[in-house]
């Protein structure tokens, strides 16, 4: 039985979405999530989900709470010495 590509591209998919396949790697998967609707929604899947994750990285707490946080931290410290 011969695969229709889908093992090599879910393989591939987490280094092709960011860009780290070699130029005729990345036309073959991309060929293959062209024409393949399940791998497609995996790869839209990773993406939404890798996107998600960058913005939740970005954000910062509101400065008011950092240092409510630090000053308990080193409250916590002074009292261990």
């Amino acid at each position: 039985m011969s695969d229709c590509g889908c093992d090599k591209a879910r393989q591939d998919l987490e280094e092709y979405l960011r860009n780290e396949v070699c130029k005729t790697e990345h036309t073959e998967i991309r060929e293959h999530l062209d024409n393949c609707p399940s791998c497609r929604d995996e790869a839209l899947v990773a993406t939404t989900l890798t996107e998600v994750i960058a913005r939740a990285c970005k954000e910062t707490a509101p400065e008011q709470l950092r240092d409510q946080v630090f000053g308990r931290l080193r409250a916590v410290q002074a009292s261990q010495h």
